[in-house]
């Protein structure tokens, strides 16, 4: 059974995708939250569990991704939450320094690249995050992508249909022609319910075999 009862993929056309988009954390990059958690606590001079506590707020995370509250909220909701004393600036760099390239996936992008099919991302991620990202020059992100659709930004997040029918009008091609790819498969299923070609990421390997599948032959 696939995990989270995430159905099969229905058929996909026979005309290779026009336009791909990529999920950005664990997909492009990697992130550990756990060791954001830890930074944060340290940065503050509090408790993991009580900086844990106001990070995995289901709804704080959802105000600060949907753009609703700036980091400038956030840190004064941690404050008032935790007692901590520590400043928005250093709160955000504990907080921030957490990612990594997914390297493996680089060569798959560079392929794509090749072929000539535009590439986009579709994240939910914040202000802060995305600043950060581009602020430590991954040439990745700042060269492959011709759409870059971000939650904070947009005022919707996956798994709402809105942010896809924004990104599908910002590729210009037909929903059934778009392939996307994330790691969460609540995020698939509602990309197939606008009706998306989209796969669950698990490895760059096994989405250069579900592209090669759908008649983009990437040379790897």
């Amino acid at each position: 059974m696939l995990p989270f009862a995430l159905k099969a993929a229905t058929p996909h056309a026979t005309m290779p995708p026009a336009f791909v988009f990529f999920d950005l954390g664990n997909v492009l990059m990697l992130f550990d939250r756990p060791r954001s958690i830890r930074q944060m606590a340290e940065a503050s001079g509090i408790r993991e569990q009580a900086a844990a506590e106001v990070v995995h707020d289901v709804e704080l995370q959802r105000a600060l991704e949907v753009g609703r509250i700036d980091w400038a909220g956030f840190h004064a909701e941690f404050v008032r939450r935790t007692g901590a004393d520590v400043t928005a600036a250093a709160l955000a760099e504990a907080a921030s320094d957490m990612f990594r390239l997914n390297v493996p996936i680089l060569p798959v992008v560079a392929a794509l690249c090749r072929t000539g099919v535009p590439l986009g991302i579709l994240s939910n991620t914040c202000d802060l995050h995305w600043r950060h990202l581009e602020a430590s020059g991954y040439a990745v992100l700042s060269r492959s992508f011709r759409e870059v659709v971000l939650s904070h930004e947009v005022s919707a997040m996956k798994p709402d249909r809105g942010i896809y029918e924004l990104a599908a009008a910002r590729a210009g091609v037909p929903a059934d022609r778009i392939f996307f790819c994330d790691d969460l498969p609540v995020h698939v299923e509602a990309a197939r319910a606008a009706g998306w070609d989209a796969e669950v990421f698990r490895s760059a390997h096994e989405l250069a075999d579900q592209l090669a599948r759908r008649g983009l032959n990437l040379g790897l």
